[in-house]
C-alpha cells in the first residue's frame, strides 16, 4: 500500500507545479489509526470503495471538521460504495471531470469524477 501513497504524493506535487503552487508537506501513511493533529486541508481520492473504511473514514473526518475546521476535498467516480454511503448528505459538489477513454475502460463504464467538499 505505501507505493500507491508515494504515487499519490508524488501525483500531488506534480499538480501543484502544474498550477504554479509551491508543493506542500505531503503525509503518505495511514493517519487514521494514529493521534488526530491539526490539519488545514485533507484530500481522499476513491476511497470509500469499502465500507468498513468508509464508516472509519465518516468518523475520523467529522473529528477533523468539528475540532479544526478541517477543509476536506474528496474525489469519487461514483462508485457503488460511495454513492451509497450516508456521508453523501454532508456534500456539496465542486467539480465534475470527464474521465479519458482508457480510464473509463478499466472501471466498469464509470464516465465521470466528482470532487465534493465535506460539511457536516
Amino acid at each position: 500500500m505505501s507505493f500507491f501513497f508515494k504515487v499519490a504524493g508524488m501525483a500531488i506535487t506534480l499538480n501543484c507545479e502544474l498550477n504554479q503552487l509551491n508543493p506542500f508537506p505531503i503525509l503518505i501513511k495511514n493517519i487514521l489509526d494514529l493521534e488526530q493533529d491539526k490539519w488545514d486541508i485533507v484530500v481522499l481520492g476513491d476511497m470509500f470503495y469499502d465500507e468498513d473504511l468508509a464508516d472509519s473514514l465518516l468518523q475520523w473526518l467529522k473529528n477533523c471538521f468539528e475540532t479544526h475546521r478541517t477543509q476536506v476535498l474528496i474525489g469519487d467516480p461514483g462508485r457503488p460504495q460511495f454513492t451509497g454511503h450516508s456521508i453523501q448528505h454532508q456534500l456539496h459538489k465542486v467539480a465534475e471531470y470527464s474521465l479519458p477513454e482508457p480510464t473509463r475502460q478499466d472501471n466498469n463504464g464509470l464516465t465521470i469524477s466528482t470532487v465534493w467538499q465535506f460539511q457536516p
